[in-house]
């Protein structure tokens, strides 16, 4: 499975696909509240970070296409995209950086490894 793919990338892809998963069922369970304020009060915040889960999601994707195809351009563009999705939503900053530099880091190594064959 590893063979000719960079290892990186998959660490990041799958971190990436944890962190999606998170933000869904978080900001999922964060609606379904009981009481009303506390509804408004999820899907208020649930807006703020939809453009935010929105661009996670897609650079998931782009890792996954870059990791399973090997294709460099789809590790640069998750992790162009990551940097993107963490300004959009400051406060998760913090998590967002791993997989930044797992993703840069898995376009070199990957470019590196098909440069060799």
């Amino acid at each position: 499975m590893f063979n000719k793919r960079s290892k990186a990338l998959f660490v990041g892809a799958l971190l990436s696909t944890a962190y999606v998963l998170y933000l869904i069922f978080y900001f999922g369970s964060a609606m379904s509240a009981s009481d009303s304020a506390e509804a408004l009060g999820g899907a208020i915040a649930t807006a703020l970070v939809t453009p935010h889960i929105i661009i996670v999601a897609l650079c998931t994707i782009f890792y996954w296409i870059g990791f399973l195809a090997r294709k460099p351009w789809g590790a640069l563009v998750g992790a162009i995209l990551y940097c993107i999705g963490s300004l959009l939503f400051m406060l998760y900053i913090i998590f967002c950086i791993p997989m930044i530099v797992l993703g840069f880091v898995g376009f070199a190594k990957q470019r590196k490894i098909i440069n060799e064959i």
